[in-house]
């Protein structure tokens, strides 16, 4: 008997796919793990030693004004200081996005269309739509899980050791991440790096494209979410507003995304 033609499988399980995106992309996963790692461990380390050794500091210096010489550990440093520690870290979390616009533009998006092996792809078993779906949530699952742990961990030290550190939570380097805005920019940098490398479709450019339009928004927004300090009262009304208005920014860049490469590729 002649065995019947079977129809060709519906292509890779979304499984292995992203496994595939996941080998590909791994060293930008490592780092970025380790950046996650770096820092938690930074706040930890600001709250459980620097922040109690300079609270018995002043303790000792306040109801002790005559005493002579220093505790130990007392003597000051501007590269363990509390506040410039935590200032440092809020200011590298709340610009974290651009690079991660520029890595989307770059690597996981334009490279692949600039050497043609996005076309292959598409050629065989995987449209474009799916493709680049595959691809924004491999890299999207990470970065909202590590935003969310480093802004957990953020507003958690922040808000215990408020009383040693000067900075007001209307800057940009507390506003920021301390909560959900935090992973609601890193999607938005990934989102505005994917259309960049879609419309651009060479990696230098893309990059380049990218991270520029990631750094102005980031500034604008700034303006943006100032009036919300008037008719919004408290941390968490501000914020979650703020937190809104990117994430529509995001649902739109993403939208663009998917509508760009609908015409490119048809």
């Amino acid at each position: 008997m002649t065995a019947l033609p079977t129809a060709p499988g519906p292509g890779p399980a979304p499984a292995a796919a992203y496994r595939s995106l996941r080998r590909l992309h791994r060293p930008a996963l490592l780092v970025w793990a380790a950046f996650v790692l770096l820092v938690t461990g930074w706040l930890l380390w600001l709250h459980l030693s620097e922040v109690p050794a300079e609270r018995a500091c002043r303790g000792f210096f306040q109801y002790s004004p005559m005493a002579s010489g220093s505790l130990p550990g007392c003597d000051y440093s501007a590269f363990t200081d509390a506040n410039n520690v935590i200032n440092f870290l809020g200011e590298a979390l709340g610009y974290s996005c651009v690079a991660v616009a520029a890595w989307a533009g770059g690597a996981l998006i334009g490279r692949e269309l600039e050497s043609g092996t996005a076309r292959l792809a598409w050629t065989q078993s995987v449209s474009p739509a799916r493709w680049l779906a595959g691809k924004l949530v491999a890299a999207a699952l990470p970065l909202a899980a590590g935003g969310g742990l480093l802004a957990l961990v953020f507003g958690r030290v922040w808000s215990s050791d408020q009383e040693q550190l000067v900075s007001n939570w209307t800057y940009d380097r507390v506003f920021i991440p301390r909560g959900p805005l935090l992973p609601a920019l890193l999607l938005l940098g990934l989102a505005v790096g994917a259309l960049a490398g879609i419309a651009l479709r060479r990696t230098l450019p893309a990059l380049g494209a990218a991270a520029a339009v990631t750094l102005v928004t980031r500034l604008y927004l700034r303006e943006a979410w100032l009036p919300l300090h008037g008719p919004l009262h408290g941390f968490w009304a501000v914020h979650l507003s703020a937190t809104a208005m990117v994430l529509a920014l995001t649902a739109a860049a993403t939208a663009g995304a998917f509508f760009l490469l609908r015409r490119r590729a048809g």
